[in-house]
């Protein structure tokens, strides 16, 4: 159950950057604010019930890199962040770290 509390908090944490950017256009400005702090303290919260079971090390990691490479995949997606062969390389050298991490808990 830890680990699907972890994977619930990294992609809680994808929501937090996403509402910071929402709220710099004038119209979404508090609805992204909002969306921003409740998935923040959700996210937060789910990370707390995963370190019960999982190192602290182990957890943070996880959930900051799936919270990196979501954000990541949803800025390309949606907000016309740049692509290029080493932002791409960055992220899966992210993946791999946590793919590693999972193998050897």
């Amino acid at each position: 159950m830890a680990w699907l509390y972890l994977i619930m908090a990294g992609l809680l944490e994808i929501g937090w950057p996403v509402g910071l950017k929402m709220s710099q256009a004038p119209e979404s400005r508090w609805t992204g604010l909002i969306t921003a702090v409740l998935l923040m303290g959700l996210s937060g919260w789910m990370l707390w019930l995963a370190q019960r079971q999982i190192p602290i090390g182990t957890a943070y990691a996880v959930w900051t890199g799936i919270g990196a490479a979501g954000t990541f995949a949803i800025g390309i997606a949606w907000y016309g962040d740049p692509i290029s062969f080493g932002r791409v390389l960055g992220v899966m050298l992210i993946i791999g770290g946590v793919i590693i991490l999972k193998m050897t808990h």
